[in-house]
């Protein structure tokens, strides 16, 4: 009998997690929380009911895959980009209003279907009076749940190539305080969305989301994206 690479208490593990996001999605639902409206005042989601919320799009087994065909979650999550992309003038329209509150910065919006959410990405504008900067600031806004994160993606940066790319999720170098308070503050302002806690963004989960398999997968993952150094 192969040996299971996941260890020996992965399956109750797993099994436990998934009926409890189950019960979540339940009552979320009945609460109205997937779907929830904007508010003034951003709502605080816990892990539990965030990995329910994400069981929603994600499979928890390769089997669809094996089949080569796709599993009613993939649909799900198809179906929400779909309703995005035919609205996305709006998240052009933000993208615009956050370039004005963000001088010395240039703006970009990322979307890929393949993730959960866009990506609006600032990148410092280069001063030959300035030192060179390495680094930029992502806001990601999830279009699963009511949520949004914001970091910082590294790089060597060297004859207008970016390089070495790399997520760092407490952006705390000098200079990313100011675009990281002002992106939270007009995704708050704009959306009603609240900042998932960097510690809940990490929290293991037992679903499939692109390239990455449990034990490895996270709610970060799964909300946002697999791939958060990779931009262009």
């Amino acid at each position: 009998m192969a040996e299971d690479p996941h260890g020996p208490g992965w399956k109750e593990v797993f099994t436990t997690a998934m009926e409890g996001a189950a019960r979540e999605v339940t009552r979320i639902r009945e609460e109205g929380i997937i779907h929830a409206p904007c508010s003034l005042h951003p709502m605080t989601l816990s892990a539990e009911k965030l990995l329910a919320i994400a069981s929603n799009y994600w499979d928890s087994s390769k089997d669809f895959y094996l089949r080569q065909e796709t599993s009613p979650r993939t649909e799900r999550l198809q179906a929400a980009w779909t309703r995005e992309l035919e609205n996305v003038e709006r998240w052009w329209s933000f993208r615009d209003d956050l370039q004005r509150s963000l001088p010395g910065f240039e703006l970009k919006l990322m979307g890929s279907t393949a993730d959960a959410g866009f990506r609006f990405i600032a990148y410092p504008i280069l001063c030959t009076q300035l030192p060179r900067y390495d680094w930029s600031i992502v806001g990601c806004i999830s279009i699963l749940a009511p949520v949004y994160t914001v970091y910082a993606v590294e790089y060597d940066y060297t004859d207008g190539n970016r390089s070495q790319l790399k997520a760092m999720f407490e952006p705390t170098r000098p200079g990313m305080d100011f675009p990281v308070r002002v992106i939270s503050r007009k995704i708050e302002e704009t959306f009603g969305f609240s900042a998932v806690p960097s510690d809940i963004a990490r929290t293991p989960i037992p679903l499939f989301v692109e390239s990455k398999e449990p034990p490895h997968t996270t709610l970060f993952d799964a909300l946002f994206t697999s791939e958060p150094a990779s931009i262009p």
